[in-house]
């Protein structure tokens, strides 16, 4: 029995498959796994890496912050980004994090509002799980 995988963003529908099962990141700290039959779920996610399994294949999208939803054999989740491993773009990670660093230090020094320290913590996490997935050194 396949799960029905839908990983949305502001700007784009990601990805709906059907899928074998999911791990996800959790605001816990953990990984959680679902199945199918999975009981219904609504929790928090972490910038991470989530696994889908399919055919015997794993498949990995880099998240963002956000929420998943499970009813039934369908897992919902929302995240602020979203990239699946084939489109990260390598040449620019690196680019990318210290960009997103600068800007949060400057930020910091700045004290700036609590609500932009942590979208632009979200930002810098989030190049840094792409670097990660990817097996790119450089932080």
């Amino acid at each position: 029995m396949p799960i029905t995988l839908n990983i949305v963003t502001p700007e784009r529908k990601v990805l709906s498959e059907e899928v074998e099962h999911v791990v996800l990141p959790t605001e816990a700290g953990g990984e959680i796994d679902i199945l199918p039959g999975h009981i219904p779920l609504m929790t928090m996610i972490e910038p991470g890496e989530l696994r889908y399994h399919n055919g015997g294949q794993v498949e990995s999208v880099a998240i963002a912050r956000g929420f998943i939803e499970v009813i039934s054999d369908t897992v919902n989740v929302l995240t602020e980004a979203a990239i699946e491993v084939d489109e990260i773009d390598v040449s620019q990670l690196e680019e990318a994090r210290i960009r997103a660093e600068k800007a949060l230090e400057e930020a910091r020094n700045q004290g700036e509002d609590p609500e932009i320290l942590e979208q632009l913590e979200t930002q810098a996490r989030f190049t840094v799980v792409q670097q990660i997935i990817k097996g790119v050194k450089g932080h």
